[in-house]
């Protein structure tokens, strides 16, 4: 049996090879292992031939993972994203939902074949999320999350580390906010706490009112860019009562700011309202979150942790979290080695058992060996594979799969339908 047709044919450095499957298995141990479970949605074929399904609900309930998560990673036109896309399509089949952060607004025919029009979010938009939104009782850390996710807010847009003070005067004016607002805080009602705080809240932290209205004003100013800046009318306020996610899809699009320096702290704040969303959720169906353009979030620290964290929750709130970026070099230039960013990369990387990594350019091999943990013949393997075709790390195992797509998903899923037109093209 042949396996060559996963690999790019056009690259001189791989010798043409064929072989049983029996030999190689012996050849090629890592690409010849026995199925997961056969129990999941069908991705495609492994190297084999064999049907490759998963899904990581029942592989963390056999133990055979230890954290539902998923990293995917691929150049651009490898079929990274028409994976994405065909799966979450074929989990809702099963019951599962999906929420799906979207940068580039790449998602929305997806969400209209389940009869879902994308959520819209834009500066002086019509659809406005609560970042602040505070989960119900089935969350017992709600508080402290909540005012874990303001510091990060405030950290990301200073651009640097809080300072203890800081971190204090945001806390009580989260405080003082949720007072005011007599049920739920929002991003307005904190910036005029911090800019005016209460005689209580300074006398919480030992301060005259100046004081403390000195030690936020930073926080304040910053704040207001999401307040009345250029980023106003996507977070200044209570969730829009129409916005609603109990269909099999959500899709957040972000694409009106896509190329912002913004984007990081956009996608914090529309992470932040689903996981509440998730916390006050009473839908038994599991939920699969993808972030798109991943590398947006780790470019700053303070963002990246509160990622990180979130990732954590993942058993928790009965989520499986999907990252997708385009090159393994977007986790290790998230900040030089022994950084607290490149920490950081590395423990969302350990926090996703599952690892997909599309074909890679040769000179992104060794971050790729370096940060997955490629064996010598997987890294060789990596840079010759061909379009569709992607080594799947499951817990520690390794599988190499050739994805499928139906005609019916090839609509929903191409992002080349301009480029191929009246080409053909072959399945991804």
């Amino acid at each position: 049996m042949s396996w060559l047709g996963d690999v790019d044919r056009r690259s001189p450095s791989l010798a043409s090879h064929r072989a049983t499957t029996a030999h190689l298995a012996a050849a090629f141990p890592f690409m010849a292992s026995s199925e997961l479970t056969g129990r999941g949605v069908l991705i495609g074929t492994d190297l084999g031939g064999s049907p490759f399904a998963y899904d990581p609900f029942h592989l963390y309930e056999q133990g055979l993972l230890t954290n539902p998560n998923m990293i995917v990673i691929g150049q651009i036109g490898r079929g990274k994203s028409a994976f994405v896309k065909s799966y979450l399509w074929r989990q809702a089949v099963f019951g599962r939902r999906a929420w799906v952060l979207d940068p580039k607004g790449e998602y929305g025919s997806l969400a209209r074949a389940w009869g879902a029009a994308p959520i819209a979010l834009r500066p002086g938009g019509d659809v406005r999320l609560n970042p602040l939104e505070l989960a119900g009782r089935g969350d017992p850390d709600g508080a402290r999350r909540q005012a874990e996710l303001l510091a990060t807010l405030c950290s990301a847009c200073l651009g640097r580390p809080l300072f203890p003070a800081e971190r204090a005067a945001a806390d009580v004016a989260l405080v003082d906010a949720v007072m005011g607002c007599r049920s739920q805080a929002t991003l307005p009602a904190v910036v005029e706490a911090l800019l005016d705080p209460s005689e209580q809240a300074a006398s919480s932290l030992r301060m005259s009112k100046s004081q403390l209205a000195r030690e936020g004003r930073d926080l304040a100013l910053e704040l207001r860019r999401l307040v009345l800046g250029d980023l106003r009318g996507m977070f200044d306020g209570p969730t829009t009562p129409s916005v609603r996610l109990d269909g099999p899809i959500a899709v957040l699009d972000l694409s009106a700011l896509y190329g912002s320096d913004a984007l990081g702290i956009v996608i914090t704040c529309a992470a932040a309202w689903l996981q509440a969303t998730l916390w006050n959720s009473t839908a038994s169906a599991h939920t699969i979150v993808v972030v798109d353009e991943a590398w947006a979030v780790l470019a700053d620290v303070a963002v990246a942790r509160w990622l990180q964290a979130s990732w954590k929750l993942a058993r928790a709130l009965g989520v499986a979290n999907i990252a997708v970026l385009h090159r393994c070099s977007d986790l290790t230039a998230a900040g030089e080695a022994g950084s607290s960013q490149w920490a950081l990369a590395g423990g969302l990387l350990s926090d996703s058992e599952t690892r997909v990594l599309y074909g890679q350019a040769p000179g992104e091999v060794g971050a790729a060996a370096q940060a997955i943990g490629l064996s010598r013949t997987e890294a060789q393997v990596v840079s010759h594979l061909g379009r569709g075709t992607a080594l799947w790390k499951v817990g520690n195992r390794s599988f190499l799969v050739r994805h499928r797509i139906s005609d019916l998903e090839r609509e929903l899923v191409d992002t080349d339908v301009a480029m191929q037109a009246g080409l053909g093209g072959e399945n991804l």
